[in-house]
């Protein structure tokens, strides 16, 4: 932490304003692919409505061996569309036939560990970017395409709207390495507690906080 202080001025302060993140682990690997397949394209809201359904249905028993037993009538009936039945299937199947060994990601690379996550169907490099840091507890890791992270990072650096948000994280992310996931917590967090909508940028908070 303190390397990524001394690192970068600006993230030093907001860190200092918003206080201590903690980076929570996510401890069941196949259950954290399963909420992600179930959350796609929905709010988080209602993702937690059908995850708590899909709770109620396996008596809390969300194994792969329980989830390919249930059929895709009952998977439709607590909302879950076809399109992400075929997902949740390939990801149990992979479990089951051992072409996914949770307990060895651990040893792997970052890029080997998306590698190998982007082959079930419905996981995306986002998703496995969001499994090294939540589920693995990677410190290094930075989703530029994440939307969240690049409103971040332009408020913080109080970027005009034109500049891109893709190319300022991945600038400011080498000043960050080797805590990128650390600083990716502080900057949805600038977006979660609605910093972006309530000034234009850090630059103009710091000015109506003096």
């Amino acid at each position: 932490m303190e390397k990524l202080n001394k690192s970068d001025p600006l993230l030093r302060q907001i860190i200092s304003i918003i206080g201590p993140l903690n980076l929570q682990r996510r401890d069941d690997c196949y259950q954290a692919l399963l909420r992600s397949i179930v959350g796609q394209q929905l709010s988080a809201k209602v993702a937690s409505v059908i995850n708590e359904r899909l709770r109620n249905i396996t008596n809390n028993d969300l194994t792969p061996e329980t989830l390919i037993s249930l059929s895709d009538d009952r998977l439709r009936e607590i909302g879950i569309s076809f399109r992400k039945i075929s997902y949740i299937r390939d990801l149990s199947e992979k479990v089951i036939q051992k072409e996914i060994l949770f307990d060895h990601l651990s040893y792997m690379g970052n890029e080997t560990v998306i590698s190998l996550l982007t082959q079930i169907k419905g996981i995306g490099r986002w998703t496995a970017e969001m499994f090294l840091i939540f589920s693995l507890g990677r410190l290094d890791v930075l989703s530029l395409l994440d939307v969240g992270l690049q409103r971040g990072v332009k408020w913080l650096y109080s970027a005009p709207k034109d500049v891109d948000g893709k190319k300022l994280l991945e600038e400011k992310g080498k000043q960050w390495a080797p805590y990128q996931s650390i600083a990716s917590l502080y900057l949805w967090e600038i977006v979660n507690r609605e910093f972006v909508l309530s000034y234009s940028s850090f630059k103009k908070y710091i000015e109506s906080n003096m």
